[in-house]
């Protein structure tokens, strides 16, 4: 029963007192919901950072489209292909965000439902897991955005591994989710119906065929 109590307090926080008060003057105390609190706003500020950034890969897609057709206008193929190229690898990148997004947005919606419901202990496992598995999608494109996951998901291990002795349950470790995995790839189905919608299909570029010499056409029959 006192575990239980212990875990409402820390799920609450402590009531205000004038000893409460004093302590938290000297003490950083970190009440279970607040922590969630943090690293939802976290999460949110580098969704919001993202759309800046897809914003600008749009920008910049757009304005490499408008030159890959200007150079099929110009029958300059070469030039044509190459800014297709750019083109393509803008939008990996692009794609690789969009996912990374909607994953964030899954993440912020079961935070916010963990923080109605307080069953941490059992409901945060799979979010620490999701965490885990967008840093590793992420990190290789936005360096800076994996950093910040890391120490999200620091925060959310310390909550669970928290809440876990409170309630008795002494190993609190991270599964390798299942649903983990399927956010995921619900996220990828996503990502590719928002890159049909923001990004137009770039033009069939025609093969560039050597012009014939004057004597090969004089050989032909």
């Amino acid at each position: 029963m006192s575990s239980l109590k212990d875990f409402e307090t820390a799920w609450k926080g402590k009531e205000k007192t004038v000893g409460s008060v004093l302590k938290k003057m000297f003490t950083r105390e970190k009440p279970l919901r607040f922590r969630l609190a943090m690293a939802h706003y976290k999460i949110n500020s580098m969704a919001r950072r993202l759309e800046v950034y897809l914003e600008r890969l749009k920008q910049r897609d757009k304005a490499l489209f408008e030159k890959v057709v200007d150079a099929i206008i110009s029958k300059d193929m070469t030039r044509a292909a190459m800014y297709a190229n750019e083109v393509a690898e803008l939008r990996k990148v692009a794609k690789s965000l969009f996912m990374v997004q909607v994953a964030l947005e899954h993440i912020m919606l079961r935070l916010e439902s963990i923080r109605e419901i307080g069953d941490i202990a059992v409901e945060l496992g799979p979010v620490v897991a999701v965490v885990k598995e967008v840093r590793g999608a992420i990190k290789s494109v936005l360096p800076e955005l994996g950093i910040e996951l890391g120490e999200v998901q620091d925060l959310l291990q310390e909550t669970l591994m928290e809440a876990g002795e409170l309630v008795g349950i002494g190993d609190m470790t991270i599964p390798t989710s299942p649903e983990a995995r399927k956010i995921l790839e619900e996220a990828k189905v996503v990502a590719e119906q928002k890159m049909k919608e923001s990004f137009p299909a770039l033009p069939a570029i025609p093969s560039a065929t050597p012009e014939k010499s004057s004597s090969e056409v004089g050989a032909e029959p």
